[in-house]
């Protein structure tokens, strides 16, 4: 393992509601370092950020905006040292979606059932 680097476990629910757990692992690179996700046949790598935390950051928020959902991570390794579980989660917060985002059968089903109002008249 590199001396240097970090690696996080993630968890949530993917873009499909299914819940999952992964490692993170980070590249070190000249200018900085890159986040990884590998998760069944999707890989998802950041560009590079001058931290480590920087580059989980921007991970979380491209994952965010891919579907992914109450994902929080923990950290497995520090500086190349295993920590075990020792570490607290860190959730992240999901990021606010309007209704009409809701997509698929099921949501626009649910779309038709949602009360609507324009100017607190009902329709």
């Amino acid at each position: 393992m590199d001396g240097g680097v970090d690696k996080h476990q993630l968890a949530g629910l993917d873009n499909r509601e299914r819940g999952f757990s992964r490692p993170v692992e980070f590249e070190r690179v000249e200018e900085g370092y890159r986040a990884i996700l590998r998760y069944e046949t999707v890989r998802v790598t950041t560009e590079t950020h001058p931290t480590q935390d920087e580059a989980l950051t921007v991970l979380i928020q491209s994952l965010h905006a891919q579907g992914y959902r109450q994902l929080k991570t923990q950290l497995g390794f520090r500086n190349g040292v295993y920590l075990g579980s020792r570490e607290l989660w860190v959730e992240y917060p999901d990021p606010p979606q309007a209704e009409s985002e809701q997509s698929g059968f099921f949501g626009k089903i649910m779309n038709w059932f949602r009360p609507r109002s324009v100017d607190g008249e009902q329709s």
